[in-house]
């Protein structure tokens, strides 16, 4: 019996582990899993920082138009 059929799991899925294992061990090169989890980090963070400055925008607008309508009254 396989490795893999030890585990429940197919011969891929064990492959995919040990080269996950070979490149956080500096083995093979590639992204380690501690670079790619800061990088979806970083990713998500950008998003929500340019969700903000969307909304920050909008009341900018929103309340220059106001001071304008005021300053006309």
């Amino acid at each position: 019996m396989s490795v893999a059929g030890k585990f429940g799991a197919v011969p891929q899925t064990v492959h995919g582990w040990l080269r996950r294992a070979d490149v956080d061990d500096s083995v093979v090169g590639g992204l380690s899993s501690d670079e790619r989890q800061r990088i979806k980090d970083l990713q998500r963070e950008n998003r929500e920082l340019r969700r903000a400055n969307e909304i920050l925008k909008a009341a900018s607008v929103f309340f220059a138009a106001e001071l304008d309508l005021r300053l006309k009254s």
